[in-house]
């Protein structure tokens, strides 16, 4: 079974694209993607945690309104 890993920034923007976000752009304090009216602030980390990452995913998931498997991030 796969587990949570801790993620590069540029990776999880990658992913994120293949998801359909849209960015990144500049913000005031912190950089951000678009999907569809929605804005994600992404943090200036050069690596994220598993907790980090997992409470960003939550995020994710809340705005495309499905959930994420271990396994879908993975293969993103």
């Amino acid at each position: 079974m796969s587990r949570w890993t801790p993620c590069k920034r540029s990776l999880f923007i990658q992913r994120l694209r293949r998801l359909g976000f849209e960015g990144p752009f500049s913000g005031t304090r912190h950089q951000f993607l678009i999907y569809k009216q929605h804005r994600l602030a992404i943090p200036s980390n050069i690596e994220y945690s598993v907790p980090q990452l997992r409470m960003m995913i939550r995020e994710v998931e809340s705005i495309i309104e499905r959930k994420i498997t271990v396994k879908e991030w993975n293969s993103l």
